[in-house]
């Protein structure tokens, strides 16, 4: 009796972890949902702005959402994650995206770095080799000028960064380093 009874509690369990790991969504505008997460997919259904919706799934800049009987990929910055609505101050935010206090639907800055993570980005130091690297493949202002014109661009003269400065202590403890 208690085998059987611990392999239907471990059943329920693993039928309802999708379930608790969905997370709720307002569409931002109007949308049409996605058979794959690809711009180029199908439509399987569409949307309306303000429509309730279940995150499924994550898969890059997409979301799997169901609404109601449609299942499918949407944007992720067309989904603000959380049951708020579209008015609710705070409650959700876009989800992987800023969003203004005055306005949650409004997303105001996107910035993503591909192939990077926040420990490597953490790590990160100067690196006097790769900037010379770097630098060795810049061409002379002839050859820009020279390019230019073939390809009947405009010739601009942009001015050239200033040197780095040697770092100033900011207090006289750091000085008696």
């Amino acid at each position: 009796m208690r085998k059987i009874l611990l392999v239907v509690l471990v059943a329920l369990g693993w039928a309802a972890a999708p379930v608790a790991s969905a997370a709720t969504g307002t569409v931002l505008r109007d949308e049409k949902l996605l058979t794959q997460p690809n711009a180029g997919a199908s439509v399987a259904a569409s949307v309306a702005r303000g429509t309730g919706v279940t995150i499924l799934a994550k898969e890059g800049g997409w979301l799997r959402v169901s609404a109601g009987k449609a299942t499918g990929w949407v944007r992720l910055l067309s989904v603000r994650a959380g049951a708020g609505g579209l008015g609710g101050a705070g409650i959700g935010e876009v989800v992987g995206a800023a969003t203004t206090r005055a306005d949650p639907t409004r997303v105001v800055a996107v910035a993503g770095l591909r192939g990077l993570n926040d420990e490597q980005l953490r790590q990160a130091q100067f690196n006097a080799d790769e900037l010379a690297r770097m630098e060795a493949g810049g061409v002379t202002a002839a050859q820009a000028s020279s390019f230019a014109g073939q390809s009947r661009l405009a010739v601009t003269n942009v001015a050239d960064l200033p040197k780095p400065k040697a770092r100033q202590p900011s207090s006289s403890w750091e000085e008696n380093q």
